[in-house]
């Protein structure tokens, strides 16, 4: 080959000769497969693997999850409907139980004796009602004060108990379980002012 030739394939930089051949070992992208570039290649299809498994656990996860959730609502759902239903049956027996002793006070000649046995029946039947599920009753009359279960209506002056006691429930209140349902109503002693 003479030198005019060899400038004419030249790739205009000094040294380098241009074949028209790819250099061996060169894949269809040009870019040279050597043994390193097979394992780059395998362990970014292992890479690839991995994340495509690990995509499609997180989907299961959050599928699985949000499942879970809508049967923890269904759940409670059921719970609170049953409990409902548990209380107004209850409830029921005393509603029959009013509306018969309003029937017996509205017959000619109703006994009073027997009408106010009645109502203490009712009240007993509503109170077992109650303690059925775990309603308590708060009549704190003798009691400390307590600003968290009681509501102070008015204070009295009194000498016969220590200040802050209650000396008078104008309501009573009720807890279920832990929980205030409605404060007690009460008037609260206070000391006597030294006039």
């Amino acid at each position: 080959m003479s030198e005019e030739d060899k400038r004419e394939t030249s790739t205009g930089e000094p040294g380098q000769v241009e074949t028209g051949a790819e250099p061996s070992g060169t894949g269809p992208d040009g870019q040279m497969e050597t043994p390193e570039g097979e394992d780059l290649q395998a362990a970014l299809r292992e890479a690839e693997a991995r994340a495509e498994e690990n995509w499609s656990q997180f989907l299961r996860a959050r599928a699985e999850m949000e499942n879970l959730r809508r049967r923890a609502e269904k759940d409670v759902a059921a719970a609170r409907q049953q409990s409902l239903e548990k209380l107004a049956s209850e409830l029921l027996g005393v509603k029959d139980s009013l509306e018969m002793g309003l029937q017996a006070a509205s017959e000619d000649g109703a006994d009073a004796a027997k009408l106010a046995e009645g109502s203490e029946l009712t009240l007993r039947m509503f109170n077992q009602a109650l303690e059925k599920f775990s309603i308590e009753e708060l009549n704190p009359e003798g009691e400390r004060f307590d600003p968290e279960a009681h509501e102070a209506m008015a204070a009295q002056e009194a000498t016969d108990v220590e200040p802050n006691t209650v000396i008078n429930v104008v309501q009573k209140g009720y807890r279920l379980g832990d929980r205030l349902l409605r404060p007690a109503m009460v008037i609260v002693a206070k000391a006597p002012s030294d006039s």
